[in-house]
Order: structure tokens, then C-alpha cells, then sequence
């Protein structure tokens, strides 16, 4: 934490109020994430809806260069409190399920959920482009993924144990609180170009809004630095969607434990990624980004393997070592994204950016769920691991772009 690019971040007001925003909403969606796939395994007793529940929340980043289209033509920090509040209103209806007839209402909620999640991504990587020194990229975007990350470390317990004591109503109107409190917090922060995007003009048409929307696609395939990046993100996060599908598997067939330990290996997993965040920046400034994208890859898939075998030490080891890998994928690929691409587009190409790394994931997710009722789970995570580490092997033995920044250094 004491390194020049981190404590620079950390003096800047925009950046500590944001970050701890993160933290704040962080903590009730680490919570709800986990107790969402607890509650429908609680109520319905299959493994394959309860991972499902993870699969409600991604399926809106197939929407993603649409809703990115919105946070560049619409002021960003009333969009970051706007969905902050949406969601403080809608999950206290969550209170009503409690029986498997009503399972669906917790899918409809996460759905919307989704969608809140994505434009605050996009919005937020707009935002974050102007008002970060670009040299410090790198530092903000792995001290936001330490400060999201960091609630793996307390919030999968904390809502496991309200889930036990008081159900999974409880953990929803936690969750309303926190974004409740996040809205507050975005709205003190002080931008003084909220929205770059002025003067395209709003026709209206069908041609015009879907142009609007490919443009971001076509900003990464024409980067030769970034179409390898999200290239190998997207292939590691499907990896990882399987990977996430399988672990309700992992505690109760490998390791004989009841569904709430998938808490634990939740907590241990946002442990590594907590070390990842903070040690990103200063390695992304010494190292090649391409090498430092590997390198996460690597660490990824050895740590899916390790989850394969029958101890409680390797597939807790296996965890931190998930948490440490995937990390360094994400915010490589954003991080370049920010510097590479204009202001007028940054949000819609990072919302495109986002949907072609995490729509992998997500459709893996749905995959993971019915391969994990048909292959055996020891079988299937080293073949994760093999996967990975040939992904890895691919990044660091491609032809090599040149990373040019979009902006001078402040």
C-alpha cells in the first residue's frame, strides 16, 4: 500500500470515496452472490439451479455494448446512483420467496440485477479514464478489484451465517442497505465532465443506435494490443464459469462438506485476490502486460487442479491461487482498454470489452451446471487446468503490439 502509484490514488477524494463505495455495495454482493445458490439449493435440492443463480446475474453482459452506448451519452455519475438505488428498492421483494414455486422471483431480481451491474461497469470505467492519471491506471483499477475482492474475506461468512440463523430474506435487505449507502457515496463525488459524448447527433435511428454500439467491438478487433488481451480473458473466463459451476461439487464430493463451505473456499479465494489487486499496479509498470496476463492465467489453472484432489489444503490452496490468477487477467484487459481507447467512446468499448470476456463465463456457467451431473468433478477440473495453462502458453508466444496511449501523462 505504500507504493507511489497506490498512495497517489489513494490521496485523490474521487478516488477514496469510489473505492469506498466499492467496498460498501461490495460486501451485501459478495453476500447475496453466495446466499443466492445456497437459498435455491436450500429450497429446490439441484446443484444445476443453484449455479444457475450466478448464471441470472452475468446473462445482461450480452446486452453490454448496448448499455455502454448509455453510459457514454448520459451523465455517469447520476447513472452510478441510479442503479445503485434501483437495486436498494427491488431486492426487499425478496423477502417473499420461501418455497420453490417462488424460486423464480430470486431469478427475476438477479436478472435486473445484472443489468444495474452493467452499466456501472461501463459507466464507471469512463469515469475512471478522465479522472486517473494514466500512468496510475493500473494501480486504481487493482486497488478497486483489492477493495471488491476484499469482501470474499468477510461477507461470504457473514452471509452464510445470516443465511442459517435468519434465511435468505435477511441477506437481501442487507444487500438493499449497502447500495443504499454506495448510491450515497457516488453522489458526493465532484466530475466536472460527466459526459463526453456531445456531439453525435440523436437521430434516433435504428442504423445510427446499432453503429453507435459496434463501435466499440470495432476498437478492440482494430487494437493489436487489445484483441489478444480480451481474446485470452474471455477464453480464461469461460474456464472459470465451469470452474465456478462446479464448486458446490467440490465441497460436498471431493470433500464430503454441507453447501454453506463454499463460503469458506470463497473467503480464502477473495483472500488472493486481495494480494493480486495490490500488487497490480506496481507490476503491470514493470512488466509486459502480456506477461503479466499470463502469468494470472497460470496461476489460475494450477489452482483449479489443485481443487480436484480429496484435502481440505489443496483445494484451499487451490482457491487462493483462483483468486490470485484471475484478477491479473481483468485488470490487465481493462486497464489497456482505458489507455488505448478515446474518452468518447471508453464506456461502450470497455461494456463491449466486458461482454466478450464475460458472456464466456456465463454461458460456461450454464454449461458447468449440466456437465457436473455428467462428468466427475475430479475428472473435469484438470482438464481445466490443462486448458488454462495452454492459454497462458499462447499469450507469452504471439506476435507482441504496441501499447499507445491515448493520453499524455498529467
Amino acid at each position: 500500500m505504500g507504493d507511489w502509484g497506490s498512495g497517489r490514488v489513494l490521496r485523490d477524494r474521487n478516488a477514496g470515496l469510489y473505492l469506498l463505495g466499492v467496498v460498501v455495495s461490495g460486501f451485501g454482493t459478495t453476500a447475496m452472490w453466495l446466499v443466492a445458490g445456497i437459498w435455491v439449493k436450500s429450497l429446490t435440492g439441484s446443484d444445476s439451479l443453484a449455479a444457475l443463480t450466478v448464471f441470472a446475474m452475468w446473462a445482461p453482459v450480452l446486452a453490454g455494448p448496448v448499455l455502454g452506448v448509455l453510459a457514454d451519452r448520459l451523465p455517469r455519475r447520476p447513472l452510478l446512483v441510479a442503479a445503485c438505488l434501483v437495486m436498494a428498492v427491488l431486492l426487499p421483494a425478496l423477502c417473499l420467496v420461501d418455497s420453490a414455486g417462488r424460486v423464480w422471483l430470486l431469478f427475476a431480481v438477479l436478472l435486473v440485477y445484472g443489468i444495474c451491474g452493467t452499466l456501472h461497469e461501463a459507466a464507471e470505467a469512463a469515469l475512471v479514464a478522465r479522472a486517473v492519471d494514466v500512468r496510475l491506471l493500473g494501480d486504481f483499477n487493482g486497488l478497486r478489484m483489492t477493495a471488491g475482492e476484499s469482501m470474499k474475506l468477510l461477507a461470504p461468512l457473514a452471509g452464510a451465517a445470516l443465511f442459517t440463523r435468519f434465511g435468505g430474506a435477511s441477506v437481501a435487505l442487507l444487500d438493499a442497505v449497502t447500495f443504499a449507502l454506495a448510491a450515497g457515496l457516488f453522489v458526493l463525488l465532484r466530475v466536472d465532465r460527466d459526459a463526453p459524448e456531445r456531439t453525435a447527433p440523436r437521430t434516433g435511428s435504428r442504423a445510427g443506435g446499432f453503429a453507435r454500439a459496434l463501435e466499440g467491438g470495432r476498437q478492440l478487433w482494430g487494437s493489436p494490443v487489445l484483441r489478444p488481451l480480451v481474446s485470452a480473458a474471455a477464453a480464461v473466463m469461460f474456464l472459470a464459469g465451469i470452474n465456478g459451476a462446479v464448486v458446490y461439487a467440490v465441497a460436498d464430493d471431493v470433500l464430503g462438506r454441507p453447501p454453506a463451505y463454499v463460503g469458506v473456499l470463497y473467503a480464502v479465494q477473495g483472500a488472493g485476490s486481495v494480494l493480486s489487486g495490490l500488487v497490480a499496479g506496481p507490476l503491470l509498470r514493470r512488466m509486459p502486460v502480456r506477461v503479466f496476463t499470463a502469468a494470472g492465467t497460470a496461476l489460475f489453472a494450477l489452482g483449479c487442479g489443485g481443487r480436484a484432489l480429496p484435502y481440505e489444503a489443496a483445494a484451499l490452496a487451490g482457491s487462493a491461487l483462483i483468486g490470485a490468477g484471475l484478477p491479473c487477467v481483468l485488470i490487465a484487459a481493462l486497464t489497456t482498454v482505458q489507455r488505448e481507447v478515446p474518452d468518447s467512446v471508453v464506456g461502450r468499448t470497455a461494456a463491449t470489452a466486458n461482454t466478450l470476456v464475460f458472456v464466456p463465463n456465463a454461458l460456461a456457467l450454464a454449461l458447468g451446471a449440466g456437465l457436473v451431473a455428467l462428468v466427475d468433478v475430479t475428472l473435469l477440473l484438470p482438464a481445466l487446468t490443462a486448458a488454462g495453462l495452454t492459454v497462458s502458453l499462447l499469450l507469452v508466444t504471439a506476435p507482441v503490439g504496441t501499447v499507445t496511449s491515448r493520453r499524455a501523462p498529467a
